[in-house]
C-alpha cells in the first residue's frame, strides 16, 4: 500500500509522513527531499531558475518514475496535487490522505517562510489573504483524495486509524 499525503504548505505533510511510517513499519519518501537530492538544487533555486512552470513539470515526472517501494508513506509537494493529471495517478496508484487546515492554522505554522519561495516575502495578513486564495483553487483537486482528516493537533495513531479503516 502506498500512501500519498497531501495538503497545504504547513500542514504536516512531512512531518506526519515520517511517523506514520514509523508506526506502519515501512520507508517514508519526501518528494520534494528526492527533487532536491535528484536534481542538486533546492526547491528555491529550482524555481529561481526554471520558475513554477518548470518545477511543476519536474515534480511531477519525479511522482510518477520514481520507484516505489511496494509499501510506503510519501509526503508530496502542496502543490504538486493541482497539476497535469497528478491527483488522479496518486487516486490510482495508491490512498491519498488530505491534511486539511483551516487558514489561519496555516498561518500560525508557516513563520519561517524564506525557503518557501511562494509565500518568501509575505508578512502574516498577506500570507492568510494568499493562503485563504490559494486554498480556494487548490481544495477541488484536494478533496479528491480517498480520506479527508483534520490535520490540527492530529497524532501519528489517530492518522493511522483513518487510514486503515478507509481502506
Amino acid at each position: 500500500m502506498k500512501i500519498f499525503l497531501i495538503g497545504y504548505m504547513g500542514c504536516g505533510k512531512s512531518t506526519k509522513a515520517k511517523q506514520l511510517a514509523h508506526r506502519l513499519g515501512c520507508p517514508v519518501i519526501d518528494l520534494d527531499n528526492e527533487i532536491v537530492t535528484k536534481s542538486g538544487k533546492t526547491i528555491a533555486e529550482f524555481f529561481a531558475e526554471f520558475g513554477e512552470s518548470g518545477f511543476r513539470d519536474y515534480e511531477s515526472e519525479m511522482l510518477k518514475t520514481f520507484s516505489y517501494p511496494e509499501t510506503c508513506v510519501v509526503a508530496t509537494g502542496g502543490g504538486l496535487p493541482c497539476f497535469f493529471d497528478n491527483m488522479d495517478w496518486m487516486n490510482a496508484n495508491g490512498t491519498t490522505v488530505y491534511l486539511e487546515m483551516e487558514p489561519a492554522q496555516l498561518v500560525s505554522r508557516l513563520q519561517n517562510r524564506h525557503k518557501r519561495p511562494l509565500i518568501k516575502d509575505l508578512d502574516d495578513e498577506q500570507l492568510l489573504d494568499f493562503i485563504q486564495l490559494k486554498l480556494t483553487e487548490r481544495n477541488p483537486f484536494y478533496r479528491q483524495a480517498k480520506i479527508i482528516v483534520n490535520a490540527f493537533d492530529l497524532d501519528a495513531e489517530t492518522l493511522e486509524k483513518a487510514i486503515t479503516s478507509n481502506v
